[in-house]
């Protein structure tokens, strides 16, 4: 379970001033929950993923995680970019104490960088960093996903593919994706919630949470 309570979020601002992020936000991600969020540009959701990952830290309220939680899967995050992108998998192998040589196949099979995956990752295109993230992201099984707007990377036959992983990966998990995509939502998540100027609202119903989110 991810419990996050009266949860506020803002940055100071160069001149003076605060920009407000999320205000007083609770909720919580049960185990086997899979919660889409919806949100503009800029309204925060990548931040409140980050939050939820223990990547960033609240102004204020509480976080509390009582599962295994991935790193926010978005383009970049991650990433060690002046390492291989083996190297990085042997790096994510080791922090997870997970077997180094059947991650390293994995992802070697997953991403299909051929000779890029003995190159530093500062050498690659969005596309093959998004690549090697979720191949990253999907060898080391998690209780809990959390992903920022990265599954439509590469080709439809590669989109085809993560998304059958991802499928599979999350049976019986949680998923929280942030996105501004319905489609994306309808696709993965049984449940929803909108982010706008700072309030979460969560909706049981997928259609209800689209209809508001396109009203905005």
């Amino acid at each position: 379970m991810i419990y996050f309570d009266r949860v506020s979020k803002h940055y100071d601002l160069r001149g003076g001033g605060k920009k407000h992020v999320l205000r007083n936000v609770s909720g919580i991600i049960r185990p086997g929950d899979s919660v889409g969020i919806l949100g503009r540009n800029g309204a925060g959701k990548s931040t409140l993923v980050r939050m939820l990952a223990g990547v960033e830290h609240p102004t204020s309220g509480r976080i509390e995680r009582r599962m295994s939680v991935s790193w926010p899967l978005a383009h970049g995050v991650g990433l060690q970019n002046s390492m291989s992108g083996a190297d990085n998998a042997r790096f994510i192998a080791r922090i997870y104490n997970q077997p180094v040589q059947r991650v390293l196949d994995f992802v070697e099979d997953f991403a299909e960088l051929g000779p890029y995956m003995n190159m530093p990752a500062k050498t690659y295109s969005v596309g093959m960093m998004g690549r090697l993230l979720l191949g990253l992201s999907f060898a080391v099984d998690f209780d809990c996903y959390l992903i920022d707007e990265v599954t439509a990377t590469g080709d439809q036959r590669f989109v085809n593919r993560a998304q059958k992983i991802l499928a599979e990966k999350t049976r019986g998990r949680s998923l929280v994706l942030v996105t501004h995509v319905p489609d994306h939502l309808k696709l993965y998540c049984r449940t929803a919630a909108v982010l706008n100027e700072g309030s979460l609202t969560f909706f049981e119903d997928v259609d209800e949470a689209v209809a508001t989110y396109t009203a905005l």
